[in-house]
């Protein structure tokens, strides 16, 4: 979480008009899914960036926890009041909770406490799955912006522009390696029926981050020519 970009209510996963118990129940969720020693959390993130997670959750409940801080939060950021309530002094004794309250709580999130970091991992694992690192160029994202005819050559070059391997595609689009050559090189022989073809663009361009759509329904009027020149 970029404590730059994020707010308070965004780095505990609620709506600025959450009440008091979404407020705790989320930060004992969110505290509770970044820290003790989950080997599959540190695998993806280390101690250090997890530390850093967990010293923002403790900020933002700091002050989101408290009715007058959270108050004044709400003010000098711009949100709108119309979602929020202030409470009056039978919701304020609700949420003074005991301590033997508080325990049952973190019970209750801490036996959840796998199913939760679980979710996390698989959330940071689809991001690095799927995320893409290469240096934008600018000619090249021009090129991709004003595309309008999506062939087998132009989508081979944005690949290798974004780095990604024909193993890595066919290991994010379960297709095969050999399908995935034939259509950047419009091997028809070697393509199955246009149906089929258009699925297997459509999931090679979301890969790209391209508009799948666009280029699939592109893709295959361009592969239909082809087919018919043979």
């Amino acid at each position: 979480m970029d404590a730059e970009r994020k707010n308070y209510y965004e780095v505990l996963e609620i709506e600025p008009n959450a009440n008091p118990q979404q407020i705790e129940n989320a930060y004992i969720r969110s505290r509770n899914a970044y820290s003790g020693d989950s080997v599959a959390l540190y695998s993806l993130m280390t101690k250090d960036e997890c530390d850093s997670i967990l010293g923002q959750i403790e900020e933002a409940y700091s002050v989101l926890g408290f009715p007058e801080k959270r108050r004044e939060y709400d003010r000098l950021r711009g949100f709108n009041q119309s979602g929020l309530k202030t409470p009056n002094k039978m919701e304020k004794i609700h949420t003074v909770h005991s301590i033997e309250d508080r325990q049952k709580d973190e019970i209750q999130y801490e036996n959840f406490g796998s199913n939760l970091i679980e979710a996390k991992v698989s959330k940071l694992t689809a991001q690095k799955k799927f995320g893409l690192e290469y240096e934008e160029n600018n000619e090249m994202e021009g090129k991709i912006r004003d595309c309008n005819d999506y062939s087998g050559v132009f989508l081979k070059s944005v690949r290798e522009y974004k780095n990604v391997t024909i193993e890595r595609m066919a290991e994010m689009t379960r297709i095969s390696k050999t399908h995935i050559t034939a259509i950047e090189n419009e091997d028809v022989s070697k393509l199955p029926a246009d149906v089929y073809v258009r699925g297997y663009v459509y999931q090679y361009a979301k890969v790209l981050k391209l508009d799948p759509d666009r280029v699939a329904t592109s893709y295959l009027l361009h592969f239909k020519k082809l087919k018919s020149q043979k």
